[in-house]
């Protein structure tokens, strides 16, 4: 859990905020970093870091899979037809 960081900023004419330096290298942001603006209350917000999904995320369930499963599907459908079996039809 990180520590609580507390810094006042003030709102810009054209609405723009600066983030605290501690924050961003905190989090290890970097420009163009998107950010996501949740409302929480009437007088809160939360941001959210937007993280891009790791490229990876569907090789790691395939490997995954390989210990339960030898023939891996390769296409779409041979999936849909491996997830389907056993439904009625």
């Amino acid at each position: 859990m990180f520590d609580m960081v507390s810094t006042v900023t003030t709102l810009t004419e054209r609405g723009q905020v600066s983030m605290p330096a501690a924050l961003r290298v905190k989090l290890g942001l970097q420009p163009g970093q998107r950010l996501m603006w949740k409302i929480v209350s009437e007088n809160e917000f939360r941001v959210v870091v937007v993280r891009k999904p790791s490229a990876r995320r569907g090789h790691s369930m395939r490997g995954f899979m390989k210990r339960y499963q030898t023939d891996m599907p390769e296409t779409t459908s041979e999936w849909m037809d491996l997830l389907r079996k056993g439904e009625p039809a």
